[in-house]
């Protein structure tokens, strides 16, 4: 018979997450710092990994200013890791896509993040999976509520 794990209350959780957010984003901005970008930059390229996106679309996601993320786009730009070209929908919007260099750059950084991978390497499979699942229920976006 197995025991029943004890409840964990909310508090704990964020202080859980606040810990691991703050060693994740450390053994981040290391290593985008051996690459010779700021963890804005990274971060910049982490998001672009998933795909084009808007200037508008990468400051939400960043939550920085607008003028900063051109700051941001303008410098990735430069090392060749990001070009802008024309949305497909609204020639108006100019998206930012991830060269083949830049995931080349943000393949690196992942790749050297040696306290998160190590962290990682700890779970089994099933603990894995568990976390993932669990990962994605929690921040993955919710479909609208629909109002009866």
């Amino acid at each position: 018979m197995t025991a029943a794990l004890p409840r964990v209350d909310s508090a704990r959780l964020m202080e859980l997450l606040s810990s691991s957010l703050a060693a994740y984003y450390g053994d981040f901005t290391v290593a985008a710092a051996d690459e010779n970008l700021t963890a804005s930059q990274g971060k910049t390229l982490n998001v672009l990994r998933r795909g084009p996106a808007s200037m508008s679309t990468l400051a939400t996601t960043l939550t920085c200013d607008a003028s900063n993320m051109t700051g941001i786009v303008d410098r990735l730009e430069k090392r060749g890791l990001v070009r802008r070209e024309p949305s497909a929908s609204d020639r108006r919007v100019k998206n930012v896509v991830l060269t083949a260099e830049g995931e080349r750059v943000i393949d690196v950084i992942r790749g050297n993040m040696h306290r998160t991978l190590a962290g990682l390497d700890r779970l089994d499979d099933q603990e894995r999976a568990t976390l993932g699942a669990l990962l994605e229920r929690v921040f993955a976006p919710q479909p609208p509520a629909t109002r009866a």
